[in-house]
């Protein structure tokens, strides 16, 4: 039943989460705090700075929303007018920017910390491009990186199981947010041992593999077909 129920996209979403959760940690362990994941917080930077006299922190704030913004914007542009028989190409996108974001660090600074802000800027991009992978009539409908909703339709399904409905109704946002959250288990252990340059290194990898398995697995077809 449970197989059924939540099947190759659901098990795929849970992935990504983690992959979110992963670069999330490697933004915030090593660079100035700034997050890649958390628009809400980035928003409230952004404005707050001015009130705060830290102009540096309404700067990268603001740069890291509008980031953000263009990694969905790309990205949605290209699944409606390059992707339409490759409902995951988004993953290809975020794949890149890490890839660039790796290569520039290394330029640079080296492993060298904190990780600088274009870099970062870079992940931004790739984690709003991340958000779109999952799209029902031209609207996400699966948000990976964004926890708040999450937690909020979390709550919803419990009070649906408690009203006499199943646990069917919050196990899949349950799964999402554990996903998110063991990512950033994972990445904030590599961060013990990774420098920022490597961890980005690992993050690129873990979406080239995700990428592989979204095209093997869940459309059906080969990475290049």
């Amino acid at each position: 039943m449970l197989d059924k129920r939540y099947g190759s996209e659901a098990r795929l979403s849970w992935i990504l989460a983690g992959l979110a959760g992963v670069l999330a940690a490697t933004a915030f362990t090593h660079s100035e705090g700034y997050f890649v994941t958390f628009m809400t917080g980035n928003a409230g930077r952004g404005a707050l700075g001015v009130f705060t006299d830290d102009q540096w922190m309404s700067i990268s704030a603001a740069a890291l929303l509008v980031s953000f913004i263009l990694g969905v914007v790309v990205a949605s542009l290209c699944h409606r007018h390059v992707w339409r028989s490759r409902p995951h190409g988004a993953l290809r996108l975020t794949g890149a920017s890490l890839l660039t974001a790796t290569i520039v660090d290394w330029i640079e600074g080296g492993p060298a910390l904190p990780v600088p802000l274009l870099p970062i800027l870079l992940v931004a991009f790739g984690v709003g491009a991340l958000n779109t992978t999952f799209v029902s009539n031209g609207e996400v409908s699966i948000p990976l990186s964004y926890v708040t909703g999450t937690v909020v339709k979390l709550g919803q399904g419990i009070e649906r199981h408690i009203s006499g409905g199943s646990f069917h109704d919050w196990f899949f946002n349950f799964m999402l947010l554990s996903g998110y959250i063991s990512g950033a288990v994972v990445g904030g252990f590599i961060s013990l041992f990774a420098g920022g340059t490597w961890m980005l290194a690992i993050g690129t990898g873990i979406c080239v593999l995700a990428s592989w398995y979204s095209h093997r697995y869940v459309d059906g077809r080969g990475f290049w077909r």
